[in-house]
């Protein structure tokens, strides 16, 4: 069997962290099977859907690089196919017009309340021949009264619904326009989904779904449930807890693969390892492996693991997404080269790019002044003698290099009789402003010549000042 995945989000609200991992398990478990991973929009609630919100779910898989190898779909240029098996439907008798008005559904189920009955539509239109004149009808699927739905879950197992708890879902509002429930239907039909990965707040969902298929003549897919993700506190996910925009995690200096590894991570494993690359993930994940327990959303485990990923990454992958951070500042990088160079000597430092690009600004900008403290402690007269001689040495040096450079400040220390940090904490501060940067040699060699002399010759003026 050809495996068929699908993402279907609604653009009703900006794509978070819990969509993404339903995106990623439909994804990762097409991509194991050499399948095909469709991208649907069901954009049919015209008026929460937003542009806003179908641009996010857009360029949130992009910059994830959860490419679909069918789609975008979008329900509403599909409204001629979804009237069209209404139509059928009603022709062989798998749904009906319903006349019934709001005043009446809700005496209805009034009655059921006080009767302690489980409120649903008792079918009141189900067997009429005649319309109603003056009321536009809705239209609503027959569903079976007898037997019951069994719902072959993969991570729940089978989950039975008895027909009779069921009621006639509307399928069609009184203006025409079909609804969510029955365009899942024909989408999954016409698209030959095989397996339909989504959240289990859609179990309940599902045994209507399955009853119209059948009478679709449509094949059933294989579900699979996953659980939801709840915050560090086992409360529902909320924004204070995560559940913002997936493209907040770019601009706060995320690698998507880091994401993508902590999202696959929660509710999945495979034996002790954390870390996984994207072609791990392709090879080993499997969808009846996912536990069918809510997890927990654990920031500062994220946070790890962006800086595992950062750490092992080339340095020219860090610096793709380095660069669009140091934009945001101000800063617009035309030599790769030295991104690259930049993004190799801050891997081994940073937690997120953002932290990065923040840290790496000295080596793209002038340096407008020192930082009041540092400058106190490591530009002063002491340090005029070893500004002095590592000037010398510099401006002498014939390799612009960081085994070079290294030993030009080695020779420094050695020479005044004084220790590493009073040669090198200085240099630190005249060249990056600050008391933090890569180590030394790695920060000059980056820096280059012309730049490291001019900046040590002003620190040095501003240390016998």
């Amino acid at each position: 069997m050809a495996i068929r995945t699908r993402f279907a989000p609604s653009p009703t609200g900006m794509l978070h962290i819990g969509g993404v991992r339903t995106a990623l398990f439909s994804w990762l478990y097409a991509r194991r099977h050499g399948g095909t991973f469709i991208l649907r929009i069901e954009d049919t609630d015209r008026e929460r859907s937003t542009d806003a919100a179908t641009q996010v779910i857009l360029d949130g898989m992009e910059w994830l690089g959860l490419a679909a190898d069918e789609g975008p779909f979008y329900q509403t240029r599909r409204m001629d196919r979804y009237r069209e098996v209404i139509g059928e439907f009603l022709k062989a008798g798998n749904a009906y017009h319903c006349y019934c008005s709001k005043e009446e559904l809700e005496v209805m189920r009034t009655r059921q309340q006080e009767a302690k009955q489980k409120p649903r539509y008792d079918g009141t239109c189900r067997h009429r021949t005649e319309p109603r004149p003056g009321v536009s009808p809705v239209v609503r699927f027959k569903n079976p009264i007898e037997g019951s739905v069994v719902v072959e879950d993969v991570i729940h197992g089978n989950v039975v619904f008895d027909n009779m708890e069921l009621d006639d879902l509307i399928i069609a509002r009184s203006d025409g326009t079909p609804t969510y429930n029955f365009c899942v239907v024909v989408d999954d039909s016409d698209m030959k989904c095989t397996h339909v990965i989504r959240g289990d707040d859609h179990l309940n969902n599902t045994p209507r779904q399955i009853n119209m298929l059948k009478a679709l003549g449509a094949a059933v897919p294989v579900y699979a449930h996953v659980p939801m993700i709840l915050g560090p506190d086992g409360a529902k996910l909320s924004k204070r807890h995560g559940a913002v925009s997936v493209l907040q995690y770019r601009e706060d200096g995320f690698l998507p693969e880091a994401l993508l590894n902590y999202l696959v991570r929660l509710g999945w494993s495979h034996g002790d390892q954390e870390v996984f690359s994207m072609e791990e993930m392709a090879r080993l994940f499997d969808i009846k492996d996912v536990n069918k327990s809510a997890s927990a959303f654990n920031p500062d485990k994220l946070l790890w693991l962006n800086q595992q990923h950062i750490m092992r990454s080339t340095p020219e992958h860090v610096a793709r997404y380095l660069k669009p951070q140091l934009a945001a500042l101000g800063v617009d990088v035309t030599d790769d080269k030295k991104l690259a160079a930049v993004a190799k000597a801050q891997q081994e430092r940073a937690k997120t790019l953002k932290e990065m690009a923040q840290n790496s600004l000295f080596f793209f900008q002038d340096v407008a002044g020192y930082d009041e403290k540092a400058a106190k402690k490591n530009l002063t007269a002491e340090a005029v003698g070893p500004l002095s001689t590592v000037l010398a040495k510099l401006t002498a040096l014939g390799e612009w290099l960081a085994p070079a450079l290294h030993d030009a400040v080695n020779q420094t220390a050695a020479e005044l009789s004084i220790g590493m940090g009073k040669v090198a904490q200085p240099i630190r501060v005249a060249v990056s402003g600050g008391t933090v940067s890569p180590p030394i040699d790695a920060t000059l060699e980056v820096l280059g010549r012309e730049v490291t002399l001019a900046r040590l010759e002003k620190a040095l003026a501003y240390a016998k000042g």
